[in-house]
């Protein structure tokens, strides 16, 4: 059963997406400013190796957490959990700044996730009220390009911070920006609509939160030299969230108030959206990986013209996402997705031709290309995604779309570290030389990419499989500012 807000005069749709777009910038600045600084924190807060927890607490929480916050803005309402995920946000940024052990900065960004994980989960839903659904991909394709301006801007504004005010300024920075954007929220989001209140699946969120962590811990230690695939503790963490999450599942068909509807995914729509984007996503893990190392390794490029070189990528994403968006609405989406997988796949062919004697050139038009194809792709799909979605559900269906996305991100990342490492390895030990040796590098990053190719090609045929009929939403809730 949904509960209708009271009826109220609808906001303007653009100042909603606007004070969404200011939020997802943030939270995506925060997600890339972090790395640049991670020297610096190590140095002056003698963290040693533990350092990668801070980037790796704030992913686990926000990953882990994603389906939880989009099921309690079913039954809270989008409004108010944006607004406490921004609050907790900023409380969480202000610890990170006041931080002077590196333990009290893990348990800070852990904090800092929470209220990340709220606003990712919950964005795109407020978009699929607010407008409608022949908007909807045009809106998303702008939030697109914000979170490609966030990525790209967070190494440029974290080096300017860094330098002139020191590493706790990159967390400083987000309090004062963060209240006004929870003032701007306050005023500007509309209410939404809400579940009845029933009792919290309290079971299977904890099969989600501990399964999807201990697999998440496990797949980024797999790669790591200290650790390796067949090291008892990775085997353990593996496993152990792959019973957890069966569990969850098995758990979730049987019990009658479950967090998340398995209904939702025999909505073929949805389904193929959900599968196409978590393969795509696999493959930028891979090539975020790949690319960084051979810039630097193999081309000798240094950090400050691998990191312009590697922009072209977001810039590109920034310009195209908008008009993906804007052709959703008059391309079926079965096609435009389809075509714009097919232009990623043809990018991801051509780096699997890497040379040791290219110039930045080489990678550049590469890098654009894939992400002239991912970004006529992504909007339009996740706008069919949510479209298909019942109202009662798209909260939950917002956050899986963003649990997607992460999760196919570090499943990427530990996949190519898998495959370049083993072709590597196995083209030393043949030809009698070390795994760093050039040839063999270049062989191994080369699978990489075939890999990369072979999981868009199969992304192509499972967004092919959705009808190529527009899907119609169900009616907007008087109160949601949807447009007509």
């Amino acid at each position: 059963m949904v509960t209708n807000p009271p009826t109220i005069a609808a906001p303007n749709k653009w100042l909603v997406l606007a004070t969404l777009a200011f939020g997802t910038f943030m939270s995506t600045l925060d997600s890339s400013i972090v790395n640049i600084a991670l020297p610096t924190i190590r140095r002056e807060l003698n963290a040693g190796d533990s350092v990668e927890w801070v980037v790796l607490s704030y992913l686990l929480t926000t990953t882990s957490t994603l389906l939880i916050m989009g099921k309690l803005s079913d039954w809270l309402g989008r409004r108010p959990m944006y607004i406490a995920g921004f609050v907790i946000f900023v409380c969480g940024s202000l610890l990170c700044g006041l931080s002077d052990t590196v333990e009290f900065l893990v348990i800070s960004r852990i904090v800092q996730g929470l209220g990340a994980s709220m606003l990712f989960a919950i964005s795109p839903a407020i978009i699929s009220d607010t407008f409608a659904p022949s908007e909807r991909g045009q809106a998303l394709g702008l939030m697109g390009a914000i979170v490609a301006a966030g990525a790209s801007a967070g190494p440029v504004i974290g080096g300017l911070l860094l330098g002139r005010f020191g590493w706790s300024s990159i967390f400083f920075v987000n309090v004062p920006v963060g209240l006004i954007a929870i003032w701007r929220a306050w005023a500007v989001l509309p209410v939404s609509a809400t579940e009845e209140r029933k009792p919290f699946d309290l079971v299977g969120a904890g099969l989600f939160l501990v399964g999807v962590t201990t697999l998440l811990i496990g797949l980024d230690f797999g790669p790591e030299p200290d650790y390796g695939w067949n090291d008892p503790r990775v085997i353990g963490l593996l496993g152990t969230g792959a019973v957890l999450l069966t569990g969850f599942f098995f758990w979730e068909s049987r019990t009658p108030l479950p967090m998340l509807q398995l209904d939702l995914f025999r909505i073929k729509p949805y389904t193929s959206a959900i599968a196409a984007a978590w393969l795509g996503f696999v493959a930028s893990g891979a090539n975020l990986f790949i690319i960084p190392f051979f810039l630097q390794q193999l081309l000798h490029f240094t950090p400050q013209k691998a990191g312009l070189t590697l922009l072209a990528g977001p810039l590109t994403l920034s310009v195209v996402a908008p008009v993906g968006g804007y052709l959703s609405s008059r391309v079926p989406t079965r096609w435009l997705s389809s075509a714009g997988l097919l232009v990623t796949a043809v990018g991801y062919f051509t780096f699997s031709f890497l040379r040791p004697d290219w110039v930045w050139q080489d990678v550049v038009w590469r890098s654009s290309l894939v992400s002239f194809g991912f970004a006529l792709f992504q909007s339009p799909n996740s706008s069919s995604a949510l479209n298909a979605a019942p109202l009662a559900q798209r909260g939950v269906a917002s956050s899986i779309i963003a649990f997607v996305r992460n999760m196919g991100l570090v499943v990427g990342i530990a996949m190519s570290a898998a495959v370049w490492y083993s072709v590597r390895n196995r083209y030393a030990l043949t030809n009698h030389t070390g795994p760093l040796d050039t040839i063999a590098q270049l062989r191994g990053m080369r699978a990489v990419y075939w890999a990369a190719t072979g999981l868009i090609l199969t992304a192509v045929a499972i967004s092919l499989t959705r009808s190529s009929t527009a899907q119609t939403a169900q009616p907007s809730v008087s109160g949601e500012g949807a447009t007509a």
